[in-house]
């Protein structure tokens, strides 16, 4: 399934293709925990439909 998402962190609306269902989007979005309701994705898909934020975007960041 095709995800776009904003990133909280720079604005840019970016697309994923992950491996999950409308189903388990549904689950999510009702309260379920994002780990449980997709078990199945990495932490970084999981972090991407979050909140928008790719590994790439977190390399870029300046964190000390």
């Amino acid at each position: 399934m095709l995800i776009t998402r904003t990133s909280v962190l720079s604005g840019k609306e970016r697309s994923l293709e992950v491996n999950v269902t409308p189903d388990q989007i549904r689950e999510w979005e009702n309260g379920v925990l994002i780990q449980i309701a997709m078990p199945n994705l990495t932490d970084s898909e999981r972090e991407f439909i979050k909140t928008g934020i790719t590994d790439e975007e977190w390399k870029t960041l300046d964190i000390e």
